[in-house]
């Protein structure tokens, strides 16, 4: 069953420095099985959202890739950019959410969240094929990912490794998703097109060795 959000959710605005409201009492935790879990916390940076979001188009050095796959080269279906450890973020309000999250999950993670990696879905066709950030430690320790979306919603797919059912969340504006325990490793996760959408830009915080 997907989580159900809206573009604009349902808390009332709240003034926190830089838009970014405290993380605890927020989060709900879903366990998907093999050690997997994903947080989810509606609305988180709504208040924000709007100027991350414009932030983000106008700012991110966006760049379009290229990568081989069979017997032939083929683009990227979106827009990327990764700020590594000690870059400056596009917006303030991206750097207390870092912050946040460090946290928050001092305790289960052990480290801090330090690159952000930006991706920007420009309408339905652009997408995320299946896959788990298994480039570094994610191959062969637990860790996190922690994505934060804008712009309009789209569905972050999830199944067991090696395929199966997929079961996942809809993404909407200020929305963040956190996936956790053995999730890189046991389990893949895609944003599939879709026949209509806006624009859709996502930050994906990691901690250091894990892409």
């Amino acid at each position: 069953m997907d989580f159900q959000g809206s573009l604009f959710g349902g808390l009332a605005p709240t003034a926190y420095a830089d838009g970014v409201p405290p993380l605890r009492g927020r989060v709900e935790r879903r366990h998907l099985g093999d050690g997997a879990w994903i947080d989810v916390a509606r609305d988180w940076l709504a208040t924000a959202a709007d100027e991350v979001a414009a932030a983000m188009v106008a700012d991110v050095p966006w760049r379009a890739e290229r990568r081989p796959m069979y017997d032939r080269v083929v683009a990227v279906p979106r827009l990327l950019h990764t700020y590594g450890a000690g870059e400056d973020l596009p917006h303030p309000a991206l750097v207390a959410a870092r912050e946040q999250l460090s946290a928050h999950y001092r305790d289960e993670l052990g480290e801090p969240f330090v690159t952000a990696g930006c991706c920007f879905y420009r309408d339905g066709d652009d997408s995320v094929a299946w896959h788990g950030d298994t480039i570094g430690r994610g191959s062969t320790h637990d860790t996190m990912v922690a994505i934060v979306s804008f712009g309009d919603p789209r569905r972050l797919a999830l199944r067991r490794r090696g395929g199966g059912p997929s079961t996942g969340v809809v993404m909407a504006h200020g929305d963040l998703v956190v996936m956790g325990g053995s999730c890189q490793r046991t389990w893949e996760h895609a944003v599939p097109k879709v026949a209509h959408a806006g624009p859709r830009l996502s930050v994906q915080f990691r901690p250091a060795g894990v892409f």
